[in-house]
């Protein structure tokens, strides 16, 4: 606290020597308060005295008022955003001027059109500049985010970049053994076999564990090794598109072969016996006690591990390209999604929409921009050459970049922002940008699905359906892999129970969805 006490006034000081600049960017002449609720699991509550905030209260003359309700509302941990807190909000009467939060999207689509938030096409044609160049260059994100009635309700975090998560192995391992990288999923099986039997750590325990996941659904992700597929974007267990039509990954025959080879990799010992157990903390625990031989995770944060090579001798954990199945397809299905269902809106009883949209527009201009992504220049950042540099003491603390950067009011995801991949391309060590170069070269990122909005009408099959789908589908999955059934024997009846649940249900009315939305 102490901390963000300092650089909010070296932000202040900062500002003051240069209000100039603010006549660019004010909004209105006498300053304007505007209530908030802000929620998201990296920030329960909006805090006013963030220096990102200092500095665009200065520059727009708009003055955020934190209002955020269910603040300390937590399930597994994690601030649940729109499932507790927004609900509560609604309830109370009292919806803020502004609404941000983690997965707004579905709950402003239900309940902007009953008039609970503000549409923004209008507004953001004739007050919003640069978010109207935006969606007129991108309108699949347009359509992607608007609710089943045309309006959008809401601007979103949009990520940059095309690169999340690639597939990681021990080249020191490899060379221990004298193994190549392996290039298809047969050759990948043997190397994860001789990890498990040949002791590449060199301490003449068999302790190794050849393969393991920080999320158990990055063991599922293994599917696409057989061309089945775990998900259709960034979030797991999500519906995707094939030829134009919204299925779903844990029907097809490509999953089915998956996960029947998962299972005899789980038995064989090649899969972390606690991989559905052992938590966020595995990547942590497995690699510092020089355990781990592989895993599908991030590029940047991943790659960060190779500091280990300090203690480690000869360590070395880099990216390679996704194995070849047998069929000869590589591709990569995690990647960044151009849109998250994170974001703001505007309350529906706001008597200043105007200033609010032109506000919102505030971000999506180059100094918004810069501020939402790097955060206060002369503090976190310095220009250079027209470049927003970080400064060395930011990109050499022992805090992780982004998280120096949430603690000032910078990358919030409950803000309606353009991330800027240069900012995250900064921190990333050579590892990182080696793999990304891999990958790119290979082109193995497939398309993703940006999700669909609702009628009333089919929001209730779907709610009354998919749970209990769903659900079958993950308990079905996990007793296939830990040996409790036979995927094969079973696949039948599994396919008549996802009948009996409603699927078929399900998809029709995601595929009328998708079709009036984009239009397929």
């Amino acid at each position: 606290m102490k901390l963000k006490a300092l650089v909010t006034a070296m932000v202040a000081t900062s500002v003051i020597s240069s209000m100039a600049l603010a006549e660019d960017y004010k909004i209105v002449d006498e300053p304007l308060e505007l209530t908030i609720q802000m929620n998201h699991k990296r920030y329960p509550v909006y805090e006013e005295d963030w220096p990102v905030e200092v500095e665009a209260r200065a520059l727009t003359n708009i003055h955020l008022i934190d209002a955020t309700v269910g603040a300390n509302i937590r399930t597994d941990s994690e601030n649940t955003g729109k499932t507790e807190a927004l609900n509560l909000m609604l309830a109370s009467g009292k919806i803020p001027d502004i609404v941000g939060s983690s997965r707004i999207k579905d709950f402003v689509n239900q309940y902007g059109p009953e008039g609970a938030f503000i549409p923004l096409n209008d507004l953001i044609d004739e007050h919003a500049p640069n978010l109207k160049k935006f969606f007129e260059e991108k309108p699949e994100i347009k359509a992607a985010i608007s609710a089943a009635d045309g309006n959008m309700y809401y601007i979103p975090y949009l990520p940059d970049g095309k690169y999340g998560r690639a597939f990681f192995i021990r080249y020191d391992w490899l060379d221990a053994l004298e193994l190549d990288v392996p290039e298809t999923v047969d050759e990948y099986e043997a190397v994860l076999r001789a990890f498990k039997t040949q002791d590449p750590n060199g301490n003449g325990v068999a302790d190794e564990v050849p393969y393991f996941a920080r999320q158990w659904p990055e063991l599922i992700r293994l599917v696409t090794l057989w061309d089945g597929r775990s998900s259709g974007s960034d979030t797991y267990h999500d519906f995707m598109v094939e030829d134009g039509e919204i299925k779903h990954p844990y029907a097809g025959e490509g999953y089915r072969e998956g996960i029947k080879n998962l299972a005899r990799w789980y038995e064989e010992g090649l899969v972390d016996a606690e991989i559905f157990t052992r938590g966020s903390s595995s990547r942590e625990f497995l690699l510092s006690e020089n355990l781990g031989g592989s895993t599908h995770d991030w590029f940047a944060s991943t790659s960060g591990y190779n500091r280990l090579s300090d203690q480690i001798d000869g360590f070395a954990f880099k990216a390679f390209a996704p194995p070849a199945s047998p069929s000869g397809k590589r591709i990569e299905e995690h990647r960044r999604i151009p849109i998250k269902p994170d974001g703001w809106a505007i309350g529906g009883t706001n008597k200043h929409a105007v200033e609010t949209i032109k506000y919102f527009d505030f971000w999506f201009t180059e100094k918004g921009r810069r501020l939402a992504n790097f955060g206060a220049e002369g503090v976190q950042y310095e220009m250079v050459d027209g470049q927003a540099i970080f400064k060395d003491e930011v990109l050499n603390s022992d805090e992780p970049v982004n998280n120096q950067l949430y603690a000032v009011g910078s990358q919030l995801q409950a803000r309606g922002y353009f991330q800027d991949y240069n900012y995250e391309k900064q921190w990333s060590n050579e590892f990182a940008l080696e793999g990304i170069a891999l990958y790119d070269e290979g082109d193995y990122l497939i398309d993703q699905f940006l999700g669909v909005a609702f009628t009333a009408d089919e929001q209730k099959v779907y709610d009354k359906f998919w749970p209990s789908v769903r659900d079958y589908m993950l308990e079905r999955q996990q007793t296939w892999v830990l040996g409790n059934g036979d995927v094969e024997a079973e696949w039948d009846d599994y396919q008549d129970q996802l009948a009996k649940k409603g699927l078929a249900d399900v998809l029709e009315v995601m595929n009328s969805a998708y079709k009036r939305q984009y239009g397929g």
